[in-house]
């Protein structure tokens, strides 16, 4: 994939990664659950879901707190690294999303300018990234390059700076409630997916401005998000 020669009459579309390009929130529900029990609190995997897209810490910190425990962050650590552990396990079974590569295909070739924010760290995300097809130094922010992940909007304030764009004139593609959060704390256009299992009244609450299906769908609706199609 070429990288785009991004014009500058064109917003640019910053993406979430898991559940919004590739199909890997499930893994990593069930490595979570893995990691949870293996610290000694297990817990229903409808729980686990429903923090799916925040930030490691945080997410460790509101579950524990469902629990009834408070964790220090020696502990948090310690669940983060078995999260890893475990999400390897699953890794071998993400797939991108159906458009995925189409979608990132078309903005390249039109230069829009896009990029892929995650609260992933960069190990558990190159997987994903190999699925999508994409060329090494593509624009991807990781957790491991801002203070904080999602719901803190730092992802896409970064992305929007590394593509030298103004985040007000940015679209947050993503999956998830805490992606749109973070994407209007940013100041940006949240555009929702359900391919992160959020329902779409959800989405609409947390102030998704569209809900798509999938990248498939936000391909054919390009239009809506302020990039035309010839």
């Amino acid at each position: 994939m070429l990288h785009p020669k991004f014009a500058s009459d064109r917003p640019a579309l910053l993406f979430d990664l898991d559940g919004t390009l590739v199909d890997s929130v499930y893994q990593h529900v069930l490595a979570w659950r893995d990691a949870l029990e293996e610290a000694g609190f297990p817990l229903a995997v409808w729980r686990i879901h429903r923090r799916i897209g925040m930030s490691g810490g945080l997410f460790v910190s509101a579950l524990a707190r469902e629990t009834g425990r408070i964790l220090n962050s020696h502990e948090i650590e310690q669940i983060q690294r078995l999260h890893a552990d475990a999400y390897a396990r699953y890794a071998s079974q993400v797939r991108p999303l159906p458009g995925a590569r189409d979608l990132l295909r078309y903005l390249a070739r039109a230069s829009v300018p896009f990029a892929i924010a995650t609260s992933g760290y960069q190990e558990s995300a190159a997987t994903a990234i190999n699925a999508l097809g994409v060329e090494p130094g593509f624009p991807l922010i990781t957790r491991d390059q801002v203070a904080h992940a999602k719901p803190d909007p730092d992802l896409f304030l970064a992305a929007a700076d590394r593509l030298g764009v103004s985040i007000e004139q940015s679209v947050v593609i993503g999956d998830s409630i805490w992606d749109l959060l973070a994407a209007r704390r940013a100041r940006a256009l949240p555009v929702g997916l359900l391919s992160g299992g959020y329902g779409e009244d959800e989405l609409q609450r947390a102030g998704a401005y569209r809900v798509y299906q999938d990248p498939a769908d936000l391909l054919a609706h390009l239009d809506e998000v302020g990039v035309r199609r010839p």
